[in-house]
C-alpha cells in the first residue's frame, strides 16, 4: 500500500465514473473504452494512489476508472483522496450517473439482476440506502440524468463530456418533454410552455426547433423573444460566479410539452449567444438519435 501523503505525478487526463447502480454505468465505461480510455471499473478507492502511480509508465494513455456502492466499506475514503489529488494538481474529472427510482425499478425488473444492497431490504429502499451512501460524491460531480436516455444517446453524451474543454466552464443546454420528466442533472431549469406551441401548425408539426420554419414562427413572437432574452441576461449575470466557483459544468434545462419546438429552439439560440463566454454543449433528450 502506498504512502497517503506521497505526491503523485498526473496522468495526462483521468475520469472518474461512477453513481447510482442500474444508471448506465457499463454502458458509460464501454464508450469510454471505445473513445480511446484506458478503463478499469470496481477499483477500490485506497488503490487509486497506488494504480495512478503506476500509470505513469503510460503518460499518453488517458484513464477512465469506474467506482461505485460495490466498494461500500472503502466509499468513505474515495473524497478526502479525490481533494488529496486535487491540492497535488491532479484534475480528475468525476461523472455521476443518476436516474429516478421509477427508471431503475423498472431496468432492474427487465434484466433481472440483484442491486449490490439487495441484502439490505427490498429494491427500492436499497436504491434509497445508495443515493445516501453517494450524497456527498454526487454533490462533487458532474450529474448526468439517464432516466430518459437510450444507450446510444448516453454514449454519445459521455463522448461529449470528456471531450469538454478542461481551462473553461462547459455550458450545457439541454432541451426536454415536461411529460418525460424533468433531467435530475439540471442546474437551472426554464418552463417556455407559455409560448404559442408551433406543434399546432400543420406546416410545422412535423419540423423542429433547428428547423428555419420553426425559429422563424418564434422569433416572430415578442414574448419568445423577451423570455429569450431574460433568461441569457439571468445567465450572463451569474456566469462569472459559476467560473469563479471554478465549475467544471451548468446544465441549463429548457422544458416545453413535447420537446421538439420550443425548448429545442431555445437550447439552440442560447448555445449560440454563449459560445464565446463558454464552452457549449447542445443536449435534445427527446430528438437526440437513438
Amino acid at each position: 500500500m502506498s504512502d497517503p501523503g506521497e505526491v503523485v505525478p498526473a496522468p495526462r487526463e483521468v475520469v472518474l465514473v461512477t453513481g447510482i447502480s442500474g444508471s448506465g454505468k457499463s454502458v458509460a465505461l464501454h464508450a469510454l473504452e471505445d473513445a480511446g480510455f484506458f478503463c478499469v471499473d470496481n477499483l477500490p478507492p485506497e488503490l487509486l494512489l497506488d494504480f495512478l502511480r503506476l500509470e505513469q509508465g503510460h503518460r499518453d494513455r488517458r484513464i477512465a476508472i469506474a467506482v461505485d456502492v460495490r466498494s461500500a466499506s472503502s466509499l468513505p475514503h474515495l473524497l478526502p483522496l479525490l481533494a488529496q489529488l486535487k491540492g497535488e494538481g491532479i484534475v480528475v474529472h468525476t461523472i455521476f450517473l443518476d436516474a429516478t427510482t421509477a427508471a431503475l425499478v423498472r431496468r432492474y425488473s427487465e434484466t433481472r439482476r440483484a442491486h449490490p444492497l439487495a441484502d439490505r431490504g427490498a429494491l427500492v429502499e436499497a436504491i434509497e440506502l445508495e443515493r445516501e451512501l453517494l450524497a456527498d460524491l454526487r454533490d462533487q460531480s458532474t450529474v448526468l440524468d439517464t432516466s430518459q436516455l437510450r444507450p446510444a444517446q448516453l454514449r454519445a453524451w459521455m463522448r461529449e463530456l470528456v471531450r469538454a474543454p478542461d481551462s473553461r466552464l462547459t455550458l450545457v443546454f439541454e432541451s426536454f418533454a415536461y411529460r418525460h420528466g424533468v433531467p435530475l442533472d439540471a442546474d437551472y431549469v426554464f418552463d417556455v410552455r407559455v409560448l404559442s406551441n408551433p406543434h399546432y401548425v400543420p406546416e410545422l408539426r412535423a419540423l423542429n426547433g433547428r428547423d428555419a420554419p420553426v425559429a422563424d414562427y418564434l422569433m416572430a413572437q415578442p414574448d419568445a423573444v423577451e423570455m429569450l432574452e431574460r433568461i441569457a441576461a439571468f445567465l450572463r449575470r451569474w456566469l462569472p460566479a459559476f467560473k469563479a466557483d471554478q465549475r467544471a459544468y451548468l446544465t441549463v434545462a429548457i422544458g416545453c410539452t413535447g420537446g421538439q419546438h420550443r425548448s429545442v429552439w431555445f437550447a439552440e439560440r442560447l448555445a449560440e449567444r454563449f459560445g464565446k463566454e463558454a464552452a457549449p454543449l447542445i443536449r435534445h433528450r427527446e430528438l437526440d438519435p437513438a
